[in-house]
């Protein structure tokens, strides 16, 4: 499991160095957007309306808009410092029954575990309140945000639930067309209570499963199996490539054809011989003069001395 947050358990003057990790999974099915036309994937950018460019990461921040168009900005340590997510405590604040707590509190579950030489203090946590069946209250910070949280005995592991804060939940007075106080027939009442019996049985959780999922994933696998898939098309190449790529084709486009050019023309391009030193008279008559005579003169003083 990969770790999320890293700090310690607090309750009273017992300090208990603890590891997070995520008790949950998002198993959804994710899919992309693509465009119909190609079927290619679009995108997200970030992009400076004013600037006119694509934002990197780094250049981002953060910031409130208290009036239209108008934003105080904040840095990540300002952030941290004001969540108290810097000092990396949970401290426990008080210890209720699990009974009292309604479960529309809950947001998500973690696991934590001992980090260095806490195992003692966390067995002792973990063993004093299964025995007391009291869980604890708390203040958590995780990824600058700061939540209430639940610190419960999951089997022999102890977990964190995150908790909505009592004003970010809704008045149940804001939920529109809710029946009033019209009374129930009682033969029908009863029914539903037969019905209720009849369906009442032991949770067990391994009992469900998600047949949405479990449907398109089927989908997925006979779609592929019978090809009914978009490629998307091939991305342009960036301008160095294309670069490239034209000026080879530039070359290829430019050179000779190659033929056949039979015995004369391959006895043409025999390399010829390195012609004589030009005489005196020949320099002054330029370069138009025949190298014909030459070798004819060169073969008579053969002769001679024979």
């Amino acid at each position: 499991m990969h770790t999320v947050w890293k700090g310690a358990i607090s309750f009273g003057l017992v300090h208990v160095p603890v590891k997070m990790f995520s008790a949950t999974e998002d198993k959804d099915i994710s899919m992309r957007y693509i465009h119909k036309e190609c079927g290619s994937p679009l995108s997200y950018v970030r992009k400076c309306p004013v600037c006119d460019k694509e934002v990197e990461w780094e250049e981002i921040g953060k910031g409130y808009e208290y009036e239209k168009g108008k934003f105080v900005m904040f840095d990540k340590e300002e952030l941290e410092q004001v969540s108290g997510q810097a000092d990396k405590n949970i401290v426990i604040l008080d210890f209720v029954d699990l009974q009292e707590i309604d479960p529309i509190y809950f947001q998500k579950t973690y696991y934590l575990s001992p980090d260095q030489a806490g195992s003692n203090a966390y067995k002792l946590l973990m063993n004093a309140m299964k025995d007391t069946g009291k869980i604890g209250i708390a203040q958590i910070a995780i990824r600058s945000k700061s939540s209430l949280a639940a610190i419960r005995v999951l089997d022999e592991c102890l977990a964190v639930e995150t908790m909505f804060y009592p004003d970010e939940i809704r008045p149940i007075a804001q939920v529109p067309n809710l029946p009033g106080q019209e009374e129930v027939k009682e033969k029908e009442l009863t029914m539903a209570k037969m019905l209720i019996e009849q369906l009442s049985t032991p949770f067990d959780a391994a009992k469900y499963t998600d047949q949405y999922r479990e449907r398109l994933l089927d989908l997925i696998q006979h779609k592929v199996a019978g090809e009914e898939v978009r490629v998307a098309p091939t991305q342009p190449q960036t301008n160095v490539v294309d670069l490239m790529a034209a000026l080879q084709a530039s070359i290829e486009a430019v050179k000779p054809v190659v033929t056949d050019p039979g015995p004369a023309a391959a006895a043409k391009k025999r390399p010829a011989r390195k012609p004589a030193a030009p005489t005196a008279q020949q320099a002054v008559a330029g370069d138009n003069i025949s190298p014909t005579p030459v070798k004819k003169r060169r073969s008579t003083a053969k002769r001679k001395e024979t």
